[in-house]
């Protein structure tokens, strides 16, 4: 400590009743600060510099703290002046403005001085910024050290020559190592809560990795596996891979029952966030009342009923893929705020306005027209525009007639393990009407059906015995002028037993050359099924 100080008569006449009023303060503070909880802490010192500006009749009293381990920046956190008594303090103490303080404090050294001219020759730029409060001036500035390390400086100041008495000082220090002992606690605190949190939300989903990797080992087909062989799957998976390596935002079109979610794992699993589990979401499923807090959490007590903090699906899902199935039916005030996600990436827990970064690549599915939900209210435009970054189509299986037969013999493999059964051979007329057959509830239903012929099956041969379809599902079915012309075509070859040319030939009786009748046919993609491995010649 460095003492400049001349013999002057003092302000405060440090007498019995100065000190006992100090000292009671002093208890008061302690008290204050040591049963005070974490987020009070910085009320209670700035209330307390003010106690002390009264009992010394002091003019200025601030608190300064480091702006960064390392650095020569302490940010000003907590003042009080008295009106009137010299300028607003600068926002921040630095080398610039006062190189001298500043580097005594950082050497865990305090300053004190009587007047300004007292302070020693390398203070020079330190007196031209400190004649900005006055002619004469005092003050004395304590460092405030973790450790070995100053973090803070707690300045007293007056604008008035005065000495310094070390009864006077000594009791300085001990509010300065008060402050100092809530502002660590405050910082413990507040570090601790950081861990906690982030222990809190990889428990989270360290539990729902072990649920879902559960679940994953009842999926047949993993997603990087997906089975076909068509064009128009092949397309898709081409679309896949181009998206899969960004964070963009992904959406997926098609009927219920197409796969759409296998193709969201399959983006997971190409991606950089493969790693962690992907969480599943179906929008539908939950009830309304439960979808905002299901999505984005919870806090204890945030309604009747909730009993405990819950982590939301987001949350969850930081640092992964979220798969939020059926997306048009979120409630409006949750489109809200998963367009917020979205801008943001931040949500807010039920009964905590406090905002949660989450960094999430959301897949989103659904099999109804986004444009006429938009249309209807139903769905809102600007989320609509956010989600619609990279679409993809999930074609109807009656638009991959090629892959049937792969995909059955893969559905006959993975239950024949199921169910114990051994199966060598498919009839050829159930395969054929497999192929025929339009297949309106897609991939399930297919499966579906399969489970049902080898549940019933007593031979190693299987029999495949369609589903039957209704009238409204007749009506229901939309197909375009291609597939119409590909059913067609596909029913005069096999009324021919694939014969195109000559007599009684595929193209005599369509009116067409072989020779255009074999262009269409591969333009269309109709090719001859082979027996098991469901490949196709010409």
């Amino acid at each position: 400590m460095r003492n400049h100080s001349h013999t002057l008569a003092p302000v405060i006449h440090f007498n019995d009743n100065v000190r006992l009023d100090f000292e009671v303060l002093i208890s008061e503070i302690s008290s204050s600060l040591i049963h005070v909880l974490s987020s009070g802490i910085d009320s209670v010192i700035e209330g307390s510099l003010q106690r002390i500006l009264d009992c010394l009749h002091f003019d200025r009293a601030a608190l300064f703290q480091q702006e960064e381990p390392g650095s020569d920046r302490f940010n000003l956190t907590h003042l009080r002046i008295r009106p009137g008594c010299g300028p607003d303090q600068k926002p921040f103490l630095t080398t610039d403005s006062f190189p001298w303080m500043t580097s005594e404090c950082l050497a865990g050294r305090e300053t004190k001085y009587s007047r300004i001219d007292d302070l020693p020759e390398e203070a020079a730029a330190d007196k031209q910024t400190l004649k900005n409060f006055g002619p004469e001036y005092s003050a004395i500035a304590i460092p405030l050290m973790d450790g070995s390390r100053t973090y803070g400086i707690l300045a007293l100041g007056i604008a008035q020559e005065m000495l310094w008495p070390e009864e006077l000082v000594h009791r300085i220090r001990v509010i300065a190592h008060v402050f100092s002992a809530a502002i660590l606690r405050r910082k413990a605190d507040e570090k601790l809560s950081q861990i906690m949190f982030e222990l809190e939300r990889a428990k989270a989903q360290l539990e729902l990795e072990n649920v879902c990797l559960r679940e994953e080992m009842k999926v047949f087909n993993p997603p990087a596996n997906i089975v076909y062989k068509s064009q128009v799957m092949t397309d898709v998976l081409s679309k896949v891979q181009q998206v899969a390596l960004t964070n963009s935002t992904v959406l997926l079109i098609g009927d219920t029952g197409t796969g759409k979610e296998m193709i969201a794992s399959a983006i997971h699993q190409m991606s950089s966030r493969a790693n962690r589990t992907m969480v599943r979401v179906n929008c539908g499923a939950i009830p309304t009342a439960l979808v905002e807090s299901e999505m984005f959490g919870r806090e204890k007590g945030a309604y009747t009923g909730a009993l405990s903090r819950q982590i939301g699906r987001f949350e969850l899902a930081h640092e992964s893929t979220i798969f939020l199935d059926e997306i048009t039916e979120l409630p409006m005030e949750v489109q809200v705020k998963l367009l917020r996600v979205l801008q943001e990436k931040q949500i807010e827990r039920l009964g905590n306005p406090k905002p949660i970064h989450v960094d999430v690549r959301i897949i989103a599915a659904t099999n109804e027209n986004l444009e006429k939900a938009v249309q209807l209210g139903k769905f809102r435009e600007d989320l609509y525009y956010r989600i619609h970054v990279f679409p993809i189509e999930v074609p109807p299986l009656r638009r991959r007639p090629d892959d049937i037969p792969i995909l059955v013999w893969a559905f006959v493999d993975q239950l024949s393990m199921e169910l114990g059964k051994t199966i060598e051979s498919i009839s050829r007329k159930s395969m054929e009407e497999l192929i025929k057959y339009s297949w309106p509830g897609n991939v399930r239903e297919l499966r579906n059906t399969i489970e049902r012929a080898m549940i019933v099956s007593n031979s190693p041969k299987l029999h495949i015995e369609l589903p039957k379809l209704t009238l409204s599902t007749i009506a229901s079915e939309a197909m375009t002028l291609r597939e119409i012309e590909i059913n067609h075509i596909r029913r005069v070859l096999e009324d021919a037993a694939w014969k195109i040319r000559g007599k009684r030939g595929a193209a005599e009786i369509l009116g067409m050359k072989p020779t255009t009748l074999e262009t269409r046919m591969i333009k269309l993609g109709i090719f001859r099924p082979n027996d098991r491995s469901g490949a196709y010649n010409q």
